[in-house]
């Protein structure tokens, strides 16, 4: 079952994602027709618990829209009576587990009912009937659900109530009636025995009718008020009601009501009793009657009751019935003062059946009263009767409690909670309707209050749960009544104080021996003290206090008695709520009391002391000052009472020790726990009032003096333990050094105490020269008859003494002989208070739970040092304080202790360290420590227990790996770097012990691009450029641009070898140098015996400082002319070899670090040299692998030499402004480099077209983010202890953001750029580290700047990048959301409140700067709303493009981002709009372009384009903002702007010349000034939509524009005459209608104008051109009327006839019309090949063509098709549209394939079409095999897993991909095999669009459903699994997602391209809305995650969808098209 509630628990959490663990739980229940069935099945245990699941899911989840756990549980609820037979439940299932279950499923159930009204009008419609049948079956299972629904009640319908209820009354009497018939039982009673065989009622299914008679008024007005009425007359009035019963035999009886049947029952009816001398015989009739109830009636009666008054709760009930209720409860209450004066002895029963019996009568009673109360709460009528009504229950409540007190049984629990019940419901009805009833209940109480305390067995800890009853009532009256009802309460409460006061014997002592103080004193002494502190108000307060100060002082309270400890304990609880007078009162009087009893010491009364007055010293006083410090709250009252308890120690100290000093510790150590409590919550590093520090010197000079601090250092004393009792008498010397030592004297929770006070204390310095002799209260003590003055050198000589021991003999004892005996007390305590403090919990003071500077133990510990003019001997000593503080706290540290919390401590004490001054993370000796310590300890530490010592081993590599991750989290290359240092040093180690422990230490330590385990939220180490530097400073070959995930220590292994290895190289060249005398030809001692003999014994001579230099000089030129090579090598463009570079600037690293040692300053000019180079080469050569080595070896420069880093670092902040300067990587600004748009100009982004770089960007871009990562990584490490460094980076990062900006905004760039803007805020947030301070508004105005270049970032349209790496786009993304989590949790800056308080900075501080002129943001009104506005903005635009990224980056991820984010307004919306364009209005469209579904922010923006036109105008991206056809409509003025507008795209002027425009004359002006503006080859591609615009051009501007670039262009001459051609119509369609006619008859106009422009030269070329292509295209004309059987031979004859092959050139200028860039050489005669066709005749030719500008010896054949009959038109929009997405998918760097062939419509119906080369047609494989492609592609490229195969298969991948893409947006049909065409590498290529967009075969029937064809054979090769979750489907529809994600971002420019040709007459636009449909296809209105889902489904949707196939089988059988 535990499982199956789990189960529930996880599907109600998230029911919609688990439906079908819903349903599998639901299944497993009995269906609810098989439990409705006349005889239902036994139901298993299985079933039963997936019914109570789900009941509890219901009771979660109730308003799920599944009905299927409703109608489950609602089954089971209507088979509850089927369910009464044993038959029902599985076998050997007891009652108790059938009650168990029905108790849980009623309780979901009930639940589930409160929380869904639907389903509780569901249960409402049937439950009545099912409590019915359950009250009328008489079976133990229908008495456990019953007694389940007492506990549970289901809702009931209203029409339900009055029945049930009334049958529960009915039923209430019968179970009341007697068992078995006896002979007192009355005659006519008889009728009861029928109904036993019933638990409560009748049969659920018998009739009950109810006779209406006289009304409820009428009976009550029979009442008496007293509520010793007759019942008799009382039932003789009320209504007799008479009901049907029909029994299971079916026969009738009739019976008297309830209330009759309960009279006669109990004796009460009129002819019940007898005379006066009967009463006893009525007494024993009554007993008897009471034995003859079952238990098991009783237990029915109590159920009758409870469901009663569920009912009541449920529905409103009519008066009648509720008038019975009341009756039958009150007759139940009347009988209890009967029945608990029925004494033990008067039982017939004994023993557990009397105790069960009475237990279940009461709980009967109990039941009624609830009942009863609750029947009296209904009634809402205010009027007479209704007021008597309450009166009566008032008394009658009373009168029931009372007797319930008085009761033999009142020690039961169930009496004690039927009291409780009383009182607390008597208080309800009393305090609801106030008045009368309240004052009579308050009178009753009294007595019952002061019964209660005069009990016995309530004195002691625990009252009885009776005082409680009491108690909670008075409370609730008096919170209840204190406004209205004030004048009643009062005198209940002055009643109660004033009766301790009386001294009055209460008959229950009887004959016990009179107490000195009665019992019931003591008790409402008690209770009056609980009600102060429950009701907590100062007015009860003022009452009952003064009469017990008065008692205490004056009264029998006044000496030692149990009366005065019960009133202290009173006083101090009261004084304990905080209510000042009543404070300050007993404060007095306890101090008073409790330096009473120190005066009386010595007297010689004290020697006879009463019991009591010990206990109030020792126990009672002391736990009063500890109350009132832990109830205190108030910090004033605090305050006083912490100076208030301090001064009376500092009173009983002086007065004890003038006395006695052993006295001493027995009166100050009891005020120690207060004293902890009332410091708890000081802070000791606050400034501290003299008077207040001088009261804790005091406290701690007695602590001192009387040995009450735990010990603090372990010495061996040959005293004995000296005795706590207040008269011992021994030796007082040894205190002090006992207390020192140990063992501890006295009470622990002294001890405890001490250690606590120690948290609060602040350092005890003092305020004088002189000292404390100035201090009166210690002055004394230098009293001469004083044991402790100075004038007893005997006890300042043991001070001195225990003085050193506690110092740990750091001071002699004759060092301190100058030291008074007060001093060294003094001295003394300093020192157990300090060690203390770090002794107890590891030096963490009051106010936190943590270690702060300001909060730690170190913060006092120096304070006494401070002190001016301190004796020579008293500043040791001091000094040694500190040390012995200082030792205490490395003792925390060392781990070595058994004590489990100690080592948690030192730990946190290890942990705050690391934390508050991270700068230890990187130093050098601080990781020595932490590595090596653990071999460090000293033996007297070691254990000889194997398994504690792997403990504290396992314990101590724990902290020191937290210790390294944590480093690695800030700064990984640097940490790599230490660690790399380390082993090396290892090396070295004789131990092998050091190495192992390292080893296991570093093991399993892992960084990595992926998640991190080590780490979380935004760290150092999470950011992407710092990872890809730390890996490579890891030495390890990683591919940077890929995901890595590295082990610490083997990476740091090799690279500690590496490094050894080449400073092993240098030492080993400089020892062989020393050893031969140098390599100079004419040296001394050359390379001779003597050398070698010397190289091989080793005597090598001591090596000179001049040698030396030589070496050096030597190495130093030849690695600086390597390296000089290097850079000329990168400067001419040259390749270099990675790992020769690494290796020598390596061995040069090395060199440079063996010299920094030397004191020789020859070479110095040298070495700066090489350590320039090491810095600037891999800057200057700028590649990864560069970049890789440089960073590897600056991070063994700073971490093997840290004194290097401010050098290193300079050089690379120089080399850094240089990249800037040059232009390169991050900052290479050229359009050229912006990447995806570069590539597209002028089609689909405006300006002119470039060349490209010939270096790549992103190579560059890649370097700077490894360079930066570097960066980065550093600034963490020197931002808290180098200024010089801080600074260094400051001037790179202003150099980086000074205007104008230089940044590339090439998309590669993002996540670098937005890195470097990081590590810009970071370095701004170190203003508020105080290393900064002076440069706050350099600080403010780099934030600035910081923020302009972020938001310029956004200036840009949003484009997309693919380096087709998953490492790098998942790198990206997170960049950007590092940077705004950052950006979002960065903290509000302190700047504004700082130049408050501190004035103005050099003037003036630019956050004044309102209403002026900012450096950066210009004229601005509020500098403070302006930069959180400009702030919230950059926030939403960097979250949207992380969101774009992530998109990128995991676009298979269908989860949305952006669910949990808050919904923004449209004045959010506006607001953004407004400030993006006060900053820069490019960012306003940017913004726009993001979200282009949202209408509020583009209306905003197009108001702010058209106000600021005259601002906009070289903004291109403005255009669709005022240039609209509303506004060439309206001839808007905002047109006049036209002629001074910058360049758009091409598609974006081609929408400008649709009908829509209406060829404005502004509009088009600046239309033909764009095109012009391109070089005519570029406007070439868009030539089929400039034709058509010639059919709205009434004006002739394009015509114009057309004939003048023909003048420029032969091949725009060319192209436009071929399309001119092409759109005429063939004869047979020469009916086109009028509007067409025009166009028509201007074709050839504008063409012959055309020639008519040629020169010479153009027309010559001209007609030979058109000439030779002519004669080729007219074959297929001529075989046109041919027979298809002879058209192949009669090409041949055809050929022959006009001599084919004599088709000269006429020059080698003639190009394929098709692709002008190709040049033809001839034709291969023998190729001519008439083609396939339905009524066409296509000829395919192949000619021999070279490269217009390639090698012209290059020759290569191309093969074209020649149509005619056939109109190619439709094929050149598609291929346009595929052309274009082949652009797109190319510049953005995605892996897709299209070919769009060439295609050019030459004539009517004639084209030209090029053939795809190396291809042949899905058809013509199948015809050579009858598999699939799985089978062909292993046929054609090896088996599956071959290097070949797999290749051909990415092929197929990405070609599927990119036409998938451009099938969903082109829809092309007819896609049979025969249209689908391989390439000999496996790659996809469509051919022939007749149907696109609307159309497609069979009369448009769209058999084709899928967006595009993915058949069953072509999803074998997709995805192998067949379950589309192999990889190479995931490729695939990520291939798609990212093509269809990029198609979108040019939308515009594709609609463009195809809205011109809308009036063209082709197929595609016939029918339909092809422009809103394409349009719709694109869903502009999706989010980039929305878009992505889409593509997924149409890719899951096209799966191999059985139209595809369908489609293919028609082909087939049509055309013979094989499958």
């Amino acid at each position: 079952m535990e499982a199956m509630t789990e189960l529930c628990d996880l599907v109600a959490q998230n029911p919609t994602q688990f439906s079908d663990k819903l349903s599998w739980i639901c299944n497993g229940c009995p269906q609810p027709d098989s439990l409705l069935s006349g005889s239902p099945p036994r139901v298993s245990r299985s079933q039963l618990n997936a019914i109570l699941a789900v009941a509890r899911f219901l009771s979660k989840c109730s308003d799920l829209s599944d009905p299927r756990p409703k109608s489950v549980a609602l089954g089971f609820l209507r088979a509850v009576p089927a369910s009464f037979s044993p038959s029902f439940w599985p076998q050997s299932y007891s009652t108790d587990s059938i009650g168990s279950f029905f108790a849980d499923f009623l309780r979901y159930v009930s639940k589930a009912a409160d929380s869904s009204p639907d389903f509780a009008s569901e249960i409402a419609d049937f439950s009545g009937d099912v409590v019915l049948c359950s009250i009328g079956e008489n079976s133990a299972i229908s008495r456990v659900f019953l007694t389940a629904l007492s506990q549970n009640f289901l809702p009931i319908s209203n029409s339900d109530a009055d029945k049930l209820v009334t049958c529960l009354i009915d039923q209430v009497a019968i179970a009341a009636a007697p068992g078995t018939p006896r002979e007192h039982a009355p005659a006519n009673n008889s009728e009861a025995s029928s109904a036993q065989s019933s638990p409560l009622s009748a049969n659920a299914n018998h009739h009950y009718q109810q006779n209406e008679s006289t009304s409820p008024g009428n009976e009550v007005s029979h009442l008496s008020g007293s509520s010793s009425s007759r019942v008799g007359d009382e039932v003789t009035s009320a209504t007799s009601s008479k009901g049907s019963v029909v029994m299971n035999g079916g026969s009738s009886i009739l019976w008297k009501s309830g209330v009759d049947q309960l009279g006669l029952n109990f004796g009460f009816n009129d002819g019940g009793g007898g005379g006066g001398g009967g009463g006893a015989a009525v007494f024993r009739q009554q007993v008897v009657s009471f034995e003859d109830e079952s238990v098991e009636s009783l237990e029915k009666q109590e159920i009758a009751f409870k469901l009663i008054a569920h009912i009541l709760d449920k529905v409103h009930v009519d008066t009648r019935v509720l008038e019975q209720v009341r009756l039958i409860t009150k007759k139940q209450l009347q009988s209890l003062s009967v029945f608990l004066k029925i004494r033990k002895r008067d039982w017939n029963e004994q023993g557990a059946v009397l105790k069960a019996r009475i237990n279940t009568k009461l709980a009967v009673y109990e039941a009624a009263a609830k009942l009863q109360i609750k029947s009296i709460a209904v009634f809402d009528s205010d009027g007479k009767s209704t007021k008597r009504l309450v009166h009566e229950a008032v008394a009658l409540l009373i009168d029931a409690a009372e007797a319930c007190l008085l009761s033999v049984w009142r020690k039961l629990r169930v009496c004690e909670e039927l009291f409780g019940s009383l009182l607390a419901g008597v208080a309800q009805v009393a305090v609801a309707r106030g008045g009368q009833p309240l004052r009579v209940l308050l009178i009753r109480l009294k007595p019952i209050a002061l019964a209660v305390c005069a009990q016995a067995d309530t004195w002691g800890s625990s009252q009885g749960a009776m005082f409680q009853s009491v108690m909670k009532t008075s409370c609730q009256i008096i919170e209840s009544c204190w406004t209205k009802e004030r004048a009643p309460v009062d005198t209940y409460i002055m009643g109660l104080a004033t009766s301790i006061r009386e001294r009055n014997d209460y008959e229950e002592q009887g004959d016990k021996e009179k107490e000195a103080v009665p019992i019931v004193q003591l008790n409402v002494i008690r209770l009056l003290a609980d009600l102060n502190v429950a009701v907590k108000k100062s007015e009860v307060v003022d009452m009952i206090l003064p009469l017990f100060v008065e008692s205490l002082e004056e009264g029998d309270a006044s000496t030692p008695s149990l009366l005065r400890l019960r009133l202290l304990d009173a006083v101090s609880r009261i004084a304990s709520l905080g209510f000042e007078k009543s404070y300050r009162e007993t404060v007095v009087l306890l101090t008073r009391s409790y330096l009473g009893k120190l005066s009386s010491l010595g007297s010689a009364e004290s020697k006879t002391v009463a019991r009591e007055a010990t206990t109030e010293r020792v126990e009672t006083l002391p736990a009063g000052f500890l109350l009132i410090a832990s109830g205190l709250t108030s910090p004033k009252l605090r305050s006083d009472y912490r100076h208030r308890l301090l001064s009376l120690c500092s009173d009983v100290g002086l007065a004890a020790e003038s006395k006695s000093g052993r006295s001493g510790a027995d009166f100050l150590g009891p005020l120690l726990p207060a004293v902890a409590e009332i410091c708890s919550d000081f802070d000791p590093t606050v400034d501290v009032e003299p008077s207040l520090l001088k009261l804790y010197r005091n406290l701690w000079f007695y602590v001192a003096l009387f040995g009450l601090a735990p010990p603090i250092q372990k010495i061996q004393l040959p005293t004995k333990s000296v005795s706590s009792t207040l008269n011992s008498v021994g030796s007082m010397g040894a205190i002090a050094l006992q207390a020192v030592g140990g063992p501890y004297m006295w009470n622990t929770q002294w001890s405890s105490a001490v250690q606590r006070i120690a948290q609060g204390t602040p350092p005890l310095v003092v305020s004088s020269v002189k000292w404390l002799e100035d201090e009166l209260e210690l002055n004394a003590l230098h009293n001469a008859d004083s044991r402790r003055g100075s004038g007893n050198e005997k006890a300042a000589l043991n001070q001195r003494t225990a003085l050193c021991a506690a110092l740990g003999g750091r001071v002699d004892v004759a060092a301190t002989s100058t030291i008074s005996g007060v001093k060294a007390t003094y001295l003394l305590a300093v020192a157990f208070l300090e060690i203390i403090r770090f002794s107890s919990n590891g030096g963490i003071l009051n106010g936190g739970t943590t270690v702060t500077a300001s909060r730690s133990a170190f913060s006092c510990v120096f304070e006494y040092l401070k002190t001016q003019n301190l004796l020579p001997a008293v500043f040791q000593c001091l000094t040694a304080i500190v040390h012995r503080a200082f030792e205490t706290a490395v003792l925390w540290l060392s781990m070595s202790r058994r004590e489990e919390h100690i080592r948690d401590i030192s730990v946190n004490l290890l942990t705050q360290l690391r934390d508050k001054f991270p700068q230890v993370l990187w130093n050098s000796s601080c990781l020595d420590s932490l590595m090596f310590s653990i071999h460090n300890e000293s033996p007297s530490a070691v254990v000889n227990d194997p398994a504690w010592m792997v403990a504290i081993r396992s314990l101590y590599q724990k902290v020191v790996r937290e210790w390294i991750i944590k480093s690695l989290s800030y700064a990984p290359c640097t940490s790599q770097g230490l660690l790399q240092e380390k082993l090396c040093k290892a090396n070295t180690w004789q131990r092998a012990q050091h190495t192992t422990d390292v080893v296991s230490l570093l093991s399993e330590i892992r960084i990595g691009t992926g998640k991190n385990d080590y780490w979380a939220g935004i760290q150092t180490a999470n950011i992407p450029a710092v990872m890809a530097a730390a890996a490579a400073a890891s030495g390890a070959n990683l591919k940077l641009t890929e995901a890595f995930n590295l082990e610490v220590l083997s990476t740091g292994i090799v690279s500690a070898t590496v490094k050894c290895n080449h400073a092993g190289e240098i030492a080993g060249m400089r020892r062989l140098y020393n050893s031969i005398g140098g390599f100079q030809s004419g040296a001394p001692t050359g390379f001779g015996l003597g050398g070698l003999q010397r190289l091989i014994s080793g005597a090598f001579p001591q090596q000179s400082q001049a040698e030396d230099d030589l070496f050096n000089g030597m190495l130093l030129t030849k690695f600086v002319r390597l390296l000089q090579q290097f850079v000329n090598i990168a400067e001419k463009g040259g390749e270099m070899d990675k790992s020769q570079f690494r290796e020598t600037c390596s061995q040069a690293t090395a060199l440079l670090l063996s010299n920094l040692g030397s004191d020789s300053k020859s070479n110095l000019e040298g070495f700066s040299q090489l350590l320039r180079l090491l810095c600037w080469c891999p800057a200057y050569i700028c590649t990864p692998d560069a970049m890789e080595t440089g960073v590897f070896i600056w991070t063994w420069l700073v971490s093997a030499a840290p004194q290097l880093g401010p050098l290193v670092l300079a050089e690379l902040v120089d080399a850094w402004l240089w990249t800037i300067d040059t232009k390169r990587g991050l900052f290479a600004s050229e359009a050229r480099c912006s990447g995806p748009s570069a590539k597209l100009r002028p089609h689909l982004a405006p300006g002119e077209p470039e060349m490209q770089p010939e270096t790549d960007p992103v190579e560059q871009i890649m370097a700077h983010r490894l360079w930066l990562g570097f960066f980065i990584d550093r600034f963490e490490v020197i931002r808290q202890n180098s200024i010089e460094q801080l600074l260094l980076v400051g001037r790179m990062l202003q150099g980086t953001t000074k205007l104008p900006w230089n940044f590339s905004s090439h998309p590669a760039a993002t996540g670098t750029f937005f890195t470097v803007m990081l590590l810009g805020l970071k370095f701004c947030s170190c203003q508020s580290q105080g290393n900064l301070q002076n440069f706050k508004t350099g600080l403010q105005l780099l934030e600035d700047r910081i923020y302009r270049a972020s938001l310029g970032w956004f200036a840009y349209e949003p484009e997309w990048y693919d380096m087709n790496n998953i490492n790098f786009t998942q790198s990206e993304a997170q960049s950007v959301s590092v940077f705004v989590h950052y950006l979002s949790n960065e903290q509000v800056d302190t700047l504004q409140s700082d130049s408050k308080a501190r004035g103005r900075e050099n003037g003036s501080l630019l956050v004044d700067v309102n209403g002026q002129h900012h450096p950066v943001w210009g004229q601005m009104e509020n500098y403070a709303v302006g930069r959180e506005k400009r702030k919230q903005l950059l926030i939403l635009l960097c979250q949207h493009e992380a969101e774009r990224l992530e998109v990128w980056a995991q676009p298979l991820n269908s989860k949305e981002s952006t669910s949990s984010r808050p919904k923004i307004s449209s004045e959010k919306w506006i607001e953004y709009a407004r400030t993006a364009f006060s900053v820069d209005p490019r960012i306003a469209f940017s913004l726009a372009s993001r979200f282009p579904s949202n209408t509020h922010l583009k209306a905003e923006i197009t108001q702010l384009a058209q106000t600021h036109i005259l601002d906009i105008r070289c903004i291109p991206e403005a255009l669709p903002y005022f240039v609209t056809p509303k506004a060439v409509d309206e001839n808007s003025a905002l047109l006049q702007q036209l002629p001074h507008w910058a360049a758009c795209s091409i598609t974006q002027a081609l929408e400008f010349l649709t009908p829509a425009y209406k060829g404005h004359p502004r509009v088009m002006a600046y239309v033909l000034r764009v095109l012009e503006s391109y070089p005519p080859e570029r406007v070439t591609f868009f030539m089929p939509q400039l034709v058509q615009a010639l059919r709205y051009d009434e004006e002739k501007l394009v015509e114009g524009y057309l004939l003048r670039a023909t003048q420029r262009s032969d091949i725009f001459a060319h192209i436009l005459i071929w399309h001119l051609q092409g759109e005429a119509v063939p004869e047979s369609g020469k009916d086109a209608v009028s509007g067409k006619n025009g166009f028509q008859a201007l074709l050839p106009v504008v063409k012959d104008r055309i020639i008519d422009g040629f020169t010479p030269k153009a027309h010559d070329l001209f007609n030979r051109e058109f000439n030779f292509f002519d004669k080729v295209t007219s074959i297929s004309g001529v075989l046109f009327p041919l027979a298809k059987e002879e058209r192949r031979a009669g090409i041949r004859r055809y050929a022959s006839y006009l001599e084919l092959e004599k088709i000269e050139l006429e020059g080698e200028d003639l190009y394929l019309p098709t692709a002008p860039n190709k040049l033809v050489r001839g034709i291969r005669v023998d190729s001519g090949i008439p083609l396939q066709s339905a009524a066409k005749v296509p000829i395919m030719i192949t000619f021999n063509v070279v490269d217009r500008d390639g090698d012209h010896n290059d020759i290569k054949p191309q093969a074209c098709i020649f149509k005619v009959g056939d109109d190619c038109r439709q094929d050149v929009l598609a291929l346009q549209v595929i052309a274009l997405l082949r652009d797109i998918f190319e510049a953005v760097g995605i892996n897709l394939y299209l070919f769009p062939y060439g295609v050019l419509p030459t004539g009517p119906e004639r084209g030209i079409i090029e053939v795809v080369p190396n291809t042949r047609s899905r058809s013509q494989m199948g015809e050579t095999t009858d598999g699939g492609l799985y089978e062909i592609f292993q046929q054609d490229y090896g088996p599956v897993g071959s290097s070949s195969f797999e290749a051909a298969r990415e092929n197929f991948i990405i070609s599927s991909a990119g036409y998938a893409v451009a099938s969903l947006l082109l829809q092309p049909k007819d896609r049979h095999n025969g249209n689908l065409l391989f390439d000999n590498v496996g790659r996809l290529v469509h051919i022939d669009f007749g149907f696109i967009l609307e159309t497609s075969p069979g009369g448009n029937m769209r058999f084709e459903s899928a967006h595009f064809k993915l058949s069953h054979e072509m999803t074998q090769l997709l995805d192998p699994s067949g379950t589309m979750k192999s990889e190479t489907w995931n490729l695939f529809v990520s291939l798609c997602v990212k093509g269809y994600l990029a198609a979108r971002r040019y939308m515009d420019g594709i609609i463009n391209t195809v809205m011109l040709m809308l009036d063209s007459g082709l197929p595609c636009f016939s029918r339909g809305d092809p422009i809103g449909n394409l349009r719709k296809r694109f869903h502009p209105e999706m989010s980039e995650r929305e878009a992505a889902n889409f593509m997924i489904r149409v890719c899951t949707d096209a799966y191999n969808k059985w139209t595809t196939a369908g489609y293919d089988l028609i082909q087939y059988l049509q055309q013979g098209i094989e499958k």
